[in-house]
């Protein structure tokens, strides 16, 4: 059973473009990423940590390479995970091109901060050579000063601006293998900012409100600048930036691209606040629910109602459904059709089960 948006998403058709297995733009999926947090030289650690993010439905994986042992590093990591690698320069152009030798499928770079044409046409010269594409990484915390003068703050003309120099030094250098990004911390200014870009620029975007905070304020900011975007049509790759787990972030990109039928991955489950009309505890119903069906990563829809008044409706919509019912009598549903009859204290074990069920044989 599958439940459609009532209102379907028209992406603009960007250029796309190859990073490592994965492709981005044009009319690849939208894919979610993030960011390691570990020291890149501890090996065995930063492996372990892009191994979760693999699980957690991680397609790109970003790796800090601040120094020359980091860019080593890169070469064993690399070998043993299978998500492609960004590596994530800032400043010495001899790091980009140590990362592309050692077999990172992404350099993240500001162009602008990499130094003289002649340092960049060797950044673009060891990405050719290595099958190596390219994120150019605008951030509103750190445009040139030429830039910050012109328009004495950061806004959106400021960015744009800073992203198609950096477009044109690309591509006077003959590369095209690339995205770019243009962040902020400001919700109103990114926005403002990816759809500025989008008018002018058809090569595909990175989206991300950067440095967004902690789990739930960063989500929610997060949701509301990656989403307002995403549901104008613009976006390729999604970044939720979070003070959190890596992990974290993957999950949250998981449920921006749900909830707007772009993606789907997991269980996505459908519940009530719950009130003085639930027929079972629905609260911590639903986070046992969560922790016990984490690992599922087929599509799946799941309600989770505490009561008669949208209960049934909501099973109409999904794969498997649960409305609360009087006297411990809580009603299953399948695809819309009721099922049988549960009682509270068993609704964990049975909804596990047909979950677990339906995405091992797709029958019930």
């Amino acid at each position: 059973m599958e439940v459609r948006p009532h209102r379907k998403i028209s992406r603009k058709k960007t250029k796309k473009i190859k990073v490592g297995t994965v492709f981005v733009g044009g009319d690849s999926a939208i894919t979610v990423q993030s960011m390691t947090n570990t020291l890149t030289t501890d090996i065995k650690a930063t492996i372990n940590q892009v191994h979760d993010l693999e699980e957690a439905g991680a397609d790109i994986v970003r790796i800090s390479c601040p120094d020359e042992d980091s860019t080593k590093s890169l070469k064993e990591i690399v070998k043993e995970v299978k998500t492609p690698i960004v590596a994530d320069i800032h400043f010495h152009y001899k790091r980009a091109i140590e990362a592309a030798e050692m077999g990172a499928s992404c350099l993240r770079i500001n162009p602008g901060n990499i130094g003289s044409r002649d340092r960049v046409l060797e950044v673009v010269k060891a990405a050719k050579d290595n099958d190596c594409s390219i994120r150019i990484g605008v951030n509103a915390g750190s445009l040139n000063k030429k830039l910050l003068e012109k328009y004495k703050e950061p806004c959106p003309e400021a960015l744009v601006e800073s992203a198609l120099n950096n477009i044109k030094l690309l591509e006077d250098n003959d590369f095209f293998n690339f995205k770019i990004s243009v962040k902020s911390s400001d919700v109103f200014l990114t926005v403002k900012s990816y759809k500025k870009l989008s008018e002018v620029c058809d090569y595909p975007l990175h989206l991300g409100v950067t440095e967004a905070g902690g789990l739930l304020s960063g989500s929610i900011r997060s949701s509301i600048g990656i989403g307002q975007l995403l549901m104008q049509g613009i976006g390729d790759t999604i970044r939720v930036s979070l003070s959190s787990d890596p992990t974290d972030e993957i999950k949250s990109g998981f449920e921006i691209l749900k909830s707007l039928g772009l993606r789907s991955r997991g269980v996505n489950i459908i519940s009530c606040p719950s009130c003085a009309r639930q027929a079972f505890p629905v609260i911590e119903t639903v986070k046992k629910l969560e922790e016990k069906l984490s690992h599922i990563k087929k599509p799946i829809t799941l309600s989770i109602i505490g009561c008669v008044v949208n209960g049934p409706g909501e099973a109409s919509q999904t794969e498997i459904g649960l409305t609360g019912g009087g006297q411990d009598n809580n009603l299953l549903y399948i695809s819309g059709i009721p099922h049988k009859r549960v009682a509270s204290a068993e609704i964990i074990d049975k909804v596990v089960q047909l979950v677990e069920n339906k995405v091992n044989s797709k029958k019930l």
